[in-house]
């Protein structure tokens, strides 16, 4: 027997009391994010680059970093500031469009790792998460992942480096069925795509280790030169649950990681309903 879609799907009986009855049952999205915009958070976008002066973010870009690759530098990577950034590839700016879309008022970074070809080493990746950390981000979008094995133990420091100093890592899983990091990791919030598009009606997942599901399939998103176009995947899932994050921390900034993943869990429409 197929399993029926995530908007089906419940955990066990005991979620569903816990959700009815218990301390959840107060954690609803009026109280989550009502009136939010997202004033005051700052969201890193690690990706292939913003096109800053794009109407889809409408000066939302607050600046960025290149990450490049260079042997004689230390880690072979070398972090230069863009003031007003640029998106070699396209899919950084669609990201942050639909971030936008979302949180209006929060401030977008570009974080640059990735190619014309959207190719990019692990190190560049690590070091541009390792920024954002430093930076005092308050959430990142990871709409990117490798799967290569020998990188599981730098990236698992990285996320969970993140998670306690209190940004939250919005990671997009594999668009193929294998394993994919840092999404499988529990200090971040892992995303694939479901049909619809209502921005704010996600989905809980009760079968990790995909947590969330978003709208990813033919969404319209930004582009590169101005552009927009319709497009389907994971990655486009991701940053819908990053603009709700970023609401979330602009209405509760005494949040921690774990208490946002909470509370995205809590207003699942899945979670919501009987």
């Amino acid at each position: 027997m197929p399993t029926p879609a995530w908007s089906q799907q419940f955990n066990t009986e005991s979620i569903r009391q816990l959700k009815a009855e218990g301390p959840l049952a107060a954690i609803d999205p009026e109280w989550a994010w009502g009136g939010s915009t997202g004033k005051g958070v700052r969201v890193a976008v690690v990706d292939s680059g913003i096109e800053f002066d794009h109407p889809a973010v409408a000066g939302s870009v607050a600046g960025g970093v290149v990450v490049q690759w260079d042997t004689s530098a230390e880690f072979n990577v070398r972090i230069e500031p863009e003031e007003k950034p640029i998106d070699v590839a396209g899919h950084g700016t669609a990201c942050a469009g639909i971030i936008h879309a979302i949180a209006p008022d929060a401030e977008l970074f570009s974080v640059r790792v990735l190619g014309e070809n959207m190719g990019g080493r692990v190190m560049q990746f690590a070091a541009g998460v390792d920024w954002a950390t430093d930076e005092g981000m308050h959430a990142a979008n990871l709409s990117l992942s490798t799967s290569k094995q020998e990188y599981y133990a730098l990236l698992h420091d990285l996320a969970d480096n993140a998670y306690f100093h209190n940004m939250v890592l919005v990671s997009a899983v594999n668009n193929i069925p294998a394993p994919s990091y840092p999404s499988l990791y529990s200090s971040v919030v892992s995303v694939a795509a479901h049909a619809g598009h209502d921005p704010f009606e996600y989905f809980y997942n009760p079968n990790p280790p995909v947590e969330f599901g978003a709208p990813g399939i033919d969404v319209r998103v930004a582009w590169n030169n101005g552009q927009y176009l319709t497009s389907t995947g994971n990655s486009f899932a991701a940053p819908h649950i990053t603009g709700i994050v970023a609401l979330i921390r602009a209405k509760h900034p005494e949040l921690t990681p774990f208490q946002v993943k909470t509370v995205l869990l809590a207003c699942a429409a899945n979670m919501r309903r009987g």
